[in-house]
């Protein structure tokens, strides 16, 4: 074990021993905010005016932390983006910053505002934490002057990061992450130099911390649960839901089933930028979540979990499927198109049976039985082995039992929300070159299916019970995070392609970037 390790171990000790004793079960919150967004322009505006709109949104997290602190909550977390939208550039964005020091230099803004310049912003956060006596998650911008010294230093002579901020129930700030991984079209941020691995302990367990996009790659993500064995990872998030397989809740219940881990992520609510998907999720289930596309409201989840959550049986996302034969040979393959990849599919022709469908290293299989065959849906069993390469550059393995969004075999890999089929049982697997494997189970309006489906430890995904809602997808979503640079010319310049076309698309349907 090495000495940071151990060291957080003991503060950890110390800290129950300070209390009394650790806790096994807390309270924790997470906040869906309906963000006021400014206008949209082209010169930076005061940082008066910026901070009058910070302020507004402040107002309307503060109602959600005191809510959650007199309902018993330890902790709450606030989304990406939460506190002054997403319509800047690099000018734009400046008014809207503040210096954040790193958290060794033990400060309470609350109670001394003005030691690191002009902070509002953090003065305000630690004094809802501190008057509440709640940690408070959430997210700002930070700034860091630059020189020539610095090889790497913007023209502009600063650093400006995506930044997740935690303060204790003292209003002390015990966390600063600054996001890794950025979205294509934040250009109004810098990444850090190298990952940073943020961790802090509680009398209710060890927590981690990153953003968004950070949770498609390995750093820091699966660092932070491998390597520093966190027991919950805060999630500030500002994502837009991409069907069949990257919906917010579906991903990341998803994850946090895969990873073992407690996962509390807090999105932003804005339904005209498909951006809403919240949720407390345990290793075993979900313990809370919300999805709304019809209203503007915001939303407030609280929901009890263990403070350290045992470790999942080890799985072998191999080793069933590699033990079994083709179990469709001669049935009449098709290529679809998912997010901008190119999956190989089978359409199931039955009310039950057994299909496999492969693509390069990658076999999938699939035993099923549907309540009825209907008529007027199709399902497809889809297998894609390949460098994803649209918005960010990723390999991916993925095997998904899907409803295509017409008969026409052509709609397979389209966005789809609602379905009729029920299914009566599933069993997917995969012959996966990964141990990095998320399962995903999402039913008919956009809904989890808790409790109703387990892995096994074969790598089988397989229904406990006949589904209670008719099934969307059942995915098997692999990240072969070693390949993540495979390439070559002529994928790049394909890859070149596909990106460009994403940013238009995106720029013309949301005109927003997460």
């Amino acid at each position: 074990m090495i000495a940071s390790q151990l060291l957080a171990y003991v503060a950890v000790f110390v800290l129950c021993v300070l209390n009394a004793s650790c806790m096994d079960t807390f309270t924790t919150a997470v906040y869906e905010h309906a963000v006021i967004l400014p206008n949209v322009t082209l010169t930076a505006v005061s940082p008066e005016e910026a901070l009058v709109l910070m302020n507004r949104n402040l107002d309307r997290l503060q109602g959600a932390i005191i809510s959650a602190a007199q309902q018993g909550a330890h902790i709450i977390v606030t989304p990406e983006d939460g506190i002054y939208g997403w319509t800047f550039n690099r000018e734009t964005i400046y008014p809207y910053l503040e210096d954040i020091p790193d958290p060794q230099v033990n400060w309470i803004p609350c109670n001394d505002p003005s030691r690191f310049g002009h902070t509002p912003v953090q003065e305000r956060l630690s004094c809802l934490a501190k008057d509440n006596t709640i940690y408070v998650v959430a997210n700002i911008g930070d700034k860091k002057p630059c020189n020539a010294s610095d090889p790497q230093c913007p023209p502009d002579g600063r650093y400006q990061y995506n930044t997740n901020v935690v303060f204790d129930s003292e209003g002390r700030l015990v966390a600063r992450y600054h996001k890794q991984n950025l979205f294509m079209g934040e250009g109004q941020f810098n990444s850090p130099k190298r990952p940073e691995i943020v961790t802090f302990n509680t009398t209710f367990g060890r927590f981690g911390i990153f953003t968004c996009f950070d949770i498609l790659f390995y750093e820091p993500a699966v660092t932070l649960v491998k390597d520093f064995h966190v027991d919950t990872i805060l999630f500030p998030t500002a994502w837009m839901n991409v069907l069949p397989h990257l919906s917010a809740i579906e991903f990341h219940s998803a994850w946090s089933m895969g990873m073992g881990v407690n996962f509390l992520a807090s999105n932003l609510h804005y339904p005209i930028y498909k951006m809403t998907g919240s949720g407390i999720y345990a290793p075993d289930s979900p313990r809370a979540f919300h999805y709304d596309m019809k209203t503007e409201e915001g939303k407030l989840l609280l929901a009890q979990l263990v403070s350290h959550p045992s470790q999942p049986e080890a799985v072998n996302w191999t080793s069933y499927a590699s033990s079994i034969e083709a179990l469709s040979v001669g049935k009449q393959e098709f290529k679809g198109t998912v997010f901008f990849d190119e999956f190989t599919f089978v359409a199931l022709t039955g009310s039950t049976g057994n299909y496999t469908v492969c693509q390069k290293d990658l076999c999938c299989h699939l035993n099923y039985q549907m309540s009825e065959k209907r008529s007027d849906e199709v399902y497809a069993l889809g297998a894609f082995d390949g460098l994803h390469t649209v918005e960010g550059t990723y390999y991916l393995q993925i095997c998904i039992l899907l409803k295509c969004k017409t008969t026409d075999i052509r709609t397979c890999g389209d966005s789809v929300e609602t379905a009729s089929t029920r299914f009566d049982m599933f069993s997917l697997s995969g012959t996966f070159g990964t141990q990095y494997v998320f399962p995903e189970v999402l039913l008919s309006e956009i809904q989890l299916a808790p409790g109703e489906f387990q892995v096994s430890s074969d790598g089988r995904l397989f229904s406990l019970q006949p589904i209670s809602k008719p099934i969307l997808t059942v995915t098997l979503f692999g990240r072969v995070y070693e390949k993540d640079s495979t390439s070559d010319a002529a994928a790049d310049f394909v890859a070149e392609i596909l990106r460009l076309m994403a940013i238009i698309v995106t720029s013309m349907v949301y005109s927003v970037s997460w």
